[in-house]
């Protein structure tokens, strides 16, 4: 089976997104997590961020199909009041994964929210908020995790191209300048705006 690139960077940064996840403790789940990070939730906590991610993974399959938002109704809603946020990001994961790894016309439209789209423009659009998650909730948790050589050069090449564009509209907050000494992924942080020391 062949995949498209954009599949393969959706797929890779789902991967080290689940990484970061499955790693969390109980006590973790309890840190304060950045409101702008959900608007689902007052006051979150990295478990209501788990829970949104799991939320998000529930689509997937739904999104992959062509389904728009008004076919798939509510029937996701629930997944945000899972008393077990790991296992229901888990379980929505691995679905997700699978509809993914499957061959996928790239042509195909998406719906989303926000406009339809062509499935590999999709595709990065849910790469990059898994890519840059998966370092930020990392971070938050306090442990060290890097991103992968592989999705830094995968966000680099198929998200950075509309960061200007996305910034507009909120999606990126401004650009930073990069230290001195940088590596590959402290650029692309210090270009969507989400480097921190």
């Amino acid at each position: 089976m062949t995949r498209f690139p954009e599949q393969e960077l959706f797929l890779r940064a789902d991967a080290e997104l689940f990484g970061v996840l499955d790693r969390l403790t109980p006590a973790q789940l309890a840190v304060p997590a950045p409101e702008d990070w959900t608007r689902r939730f007052d006051d979150p906590t990295l478990r209501e961020i788990v829970l949104v991610h799991a939320h998000d993974e529930a689509f997937v399959p739904d999104v992959l199909a062509g389904r728009a938002l008004d076919e798939i109704g509510d029937r996701w809603e629930g997944v945000l009041q899972d008393g077990d946020a790991l296992l229901a990001y888990r379980t929505a994961q691995q679905a997700a994964h699978e509809a993914a790894s499957a061959e996928l016309d790239p042509d195909a439209i998406a719906h989303f929210s926000y406009g339809d789209y062509p499935l590999r423009d999709a595709l990065t659009h849910l790469a990059m908020y898994r890519g840059f998650q998966s370092w930020q909730i990392a971070r938050l948790a306090g442990f060290d995790h890097h991103m992968s050589p592989e999705l830094v050069a995968g966000l680099d090449a198929y998200v950075m191209l509309h960061a200007e564009e996305w910034r507009q509209w909120g999606v990126f907050p401004p650009a930073q300048e990069p230290p001195a000494v940088a590596d590959a992924e402290v650029r692309l942080l210090c270009a969507a705006g989400y480097w921190v020391p």
